[in-house]
Formats: C-alpha cells, sequence, structure tokens
C-alpha cells in the first residue's frame, strides 16, 4: 500500500546550505500551522545516550523535553526522515511537535509561520547547550 503513505516527496527537498551543510526547502507554500512532515523515531535510554555521544549521530538526534515531566526513561529519539536534517535557526519558521501512537513516538515539523517556495524550513534546537563548543550555530 505504498500508494497510502505519507509522502511528501514533493513538497520538500534538501540542498547544501553554505556553512550549515544539508537543508530542508520548500518546493510547495506551507502556511501557519501546516505540518510540513512527519516521521517515525526509535527513542533510547541515557545509557545508550551515552555511546551516541561519542558518535557522529549526536548531532542528529532529539531531545524530547516533555518525556521527563511524564517520568519516562527515554533520554533523546533518533528520527527518520528529513526532520533529522532540518537546521537550527533562533528565528524559526518551524517547530516540532511530537505524537505518542501505539506504533511509538513520532516526530512533526509543523510551519509557525507562512513558508514561501524555495525557502529553508527551520527549527529552534532545544539541547544546543550540550553540543561541542566546536560546532558554531550559524542562523
Amino acid at each position: 500500500m505504498v500508494d497510502k503513505a505519507f509522502d511528501r516527496s514533493s513538497a520538500l527537498y534538501v540542498k547544501i546550505v553554505p556553512r550549515k551543510g544539508r537543508g530542508v526547502f520548500a518546493n510547495i507554500p506551507f502556511k501557519t500551522g501546516d505540518l510540513i512532515d512527519r516521521a517515525p523515531t526509535w527513542g533510547f535510554d541515557d545509557a545508550t545516550a551515552q555511546l551516541l555521544n561519542r558518535t557522529g549521530l549526536f548531532e542528529y538526534y532529539f531531545a524530547r523535553h516533555d518525556r521527563p515531566l511524564k517520568g519516562d526513561p527515554l533520554t533523546g529519539y533518533v528520527v527518520f526522515g528529513l526532520i533529522s536534517i532540518v537546521n537550527h535557526s533562533s528565528k524559526p519558521n518551524a517547530r516540532i511537535e511530537w505524537t505518542d501512537e501505539r506504533s511509538g513516538a513520532w516526530a512533526n515539523i509543523v510551519a509557525i509561520k507562512d513558508i514561501e517556495v524555495e525557502e529553508e524550513i527551520t527549527h529552534h534546537y532545544t539541547n544546543i547547550s550540550a553540543y561541542p563548543h566546536t560546532i558554531n550555530f550559524v542562523d
């Protein structure tokens, strides 16, 4: 049933952004509140986080700050899909919203401003202080 999959392949594209690396861009306009993309995740605990922190994957996993409030032992999430390469901005045009479903946790990226065709999709990284000082965030 591939035709029923959530497919944004024509709505988004990836290109290199100078000084940032890869970025995700809009191929169609998005209005405030629109779901831009949705991706399944794999959650892991603190012991696994300690291992991942020593790898390149550290820069791609997500910290979910609402989970500790619920007493969940999961520390972070690997997000499968384009959301994992959406760049940081101090003035983002989108945000990550989390949903917990029977199939697991899902990351949703939602427009918080109108986004034009060819505009880069950005969100605010919530765990910037955890990154090594050698990583320089560029707006």
